[in-house]
């Protein structure tokens, strides 16, 4: 199967639905029946024994990371794979497939020689055989030592009656590979230029700001509090979350008729303010089925002695009936903020919406474009010279 898919994309003729050998497909396979195998290896090699091949076949074939969040406890890991050298390969083979209907021969014996190793790693893993892989990369079509091998495409005639001679120099693939990764590359910076345009045309409010969507907040206690953010500037650099971030703002909206408060303030005078006070802290959101849920830190306490309106000095606050509308240029320091009933009453519910005019997203995206543009020129460039070089040499 991966001899007419992208293992190898080597023969037009679909595989045939059937365990037993096809002595005409163009592709085989013969392991020899084991008639002894060591009873010690059994429990080492293929987990030990086979490491150091399997890091190879690992970029032959593509990897993978298993990327797991700090708190272990929760599963939200997530599995990232990566193309290997055998994709790039067979990638490039279709380019060339596309425009010339020839597979390139070097191309075509170097993924053979890629698979077979990959192949025999699986047969000394899978306890086939107790003869450990070569390291030794054996191109072409034919195993040495095997009475079985796979027939390359045949050569279409030429004008004359002859085939044509294969012109396929390493150079000449390296500029192929590389017009190739060029087109890919070109093709990914536009694609996040687009995708930051539509965010930024559907998430952009009319005031400027690229809000997040609104999300419920609620507690029995007596303030919703957020975690300690930290924003440190570096010396000389005081301009740099302006032109990044610009202004940041924060909505919100009380479920009630009652009036609500919300402040930004040092954080350690909110934890001073809060210390004996029963209250909620939102340290993540979990995504489910039907949206996000925010996930509370309860903390035990008491009621508070005092309305948060004059308690703290905030360094941006709203108060009030209705939506509340705060907004905050970012400052060095280590900032909290909170909700409460302006009454300083338990039980707080509010819808919650979070954003910034992000005034760099205009940049990032001319960026991203520009760059995209440029990658799809040379990439296309290099894609078009290696095969525009493949038809002269074969019109000489």
């Amino acid at each position: 199967m991966a001899y007419y898919a992208y293992g190898a994309l080597a023969t037009d003729r679909y595989p045939p639905f059937t365990l037993a050998d096809v002595p005409d497909y163009p592709a085989h396979l013969e392991v020899s029946y084991p008639e002894h195998l060591s009873r010690g290896l059994v429990l080492v090699k293929w987990w030990l024994l086979a490491l150091p091949h399997y890091v190879v076949v690992g970029i032959f074939t593509g990897g993978g990371l298993w990327i797991a969040n700090e708190a272990a406890s929760r599963d939200d890991a997530a599995w990232t794979a990566g193309g290997g050298l055998i994709g790039l390969l067979v990638l490039v083979a279709a380019v060339v497939l596309l425009f010339t209907g020839r597979y390139p021969s070097g191309v075509f014996d170097l993924v053979l020689g890629l698979n077979r190793w990959v192949i025999r790693v699986a047969a000394y893993a899978g306890l086939m055989t107790d003869d450990y892989p070569p390291f030794r990369l054996d191109t072409g079509p034919d195993d040495p030592g095997s009475r079985v091998g796979i027939r390359p495409p045949a050569p279409q005639p030429s004008g004359d009656g002859q085939p044509p001679p294969d012109h396929w120099s390493a150079p000449r693939v390296v500029m192929l590979v590389l017009g190739c990764l060029g087109l890919l590359a070109g093709t990914g910076f536009l694609g996040v230029a687009a995708t930051l345009g539509v965010l930024q045309g559907t998430l952009r409010d009319d005031d400027g700001f690229v809000m997040s969507g609104r999300e419920e907040l609620s507690t029995a206690s007596y303030a919703i509090v957020s975690e300690s953010l930290e924003t440190q500037l570096a010396d000389g650099a005081e301009v740099v979350p302006d032109r990044l971030l610009g202004d940041t703002r924060l909505t919100v909206e009380p479920s009630g008729a009652g009036a609500v408060f919300v402040g930004i303030g040092p954080t350690d005078e909110v934890e001073a303010y809060l210390a004996e006070v029963a209250h909620a802290v939102v340290v993540d959101f979990d995504s489910t089925g039907s949206g996000v849920e925010p996930v509370y830190r309860d903390v035990a306490g008491a009621a508070p002695l005092a309305a948060p309106e004059d308690a703290v000095l905030w360094t941006a606050r709203a108060s009030g009936t209705g939506t509340q509308d705060l907004r905050w240029a970012v400052e060095d320091g280590d900032w909290t903020v909170v909700v409460m009933n302006a009454d300083a009453t338990a039980g707080v519910t509010a819808d919650v919406a979070v954003g910034a005019e992000l005034p760099a997203t205009g940049w990032a995206i001319g960026l991203m474009a520009a760059l995209g543009g440029l990658s799809v020129l040379v990439g296309g460039a290099l894609t078009w010279g290696a095969l525009h070089s493949r038809r002269s040499v074969r019109t000489r």
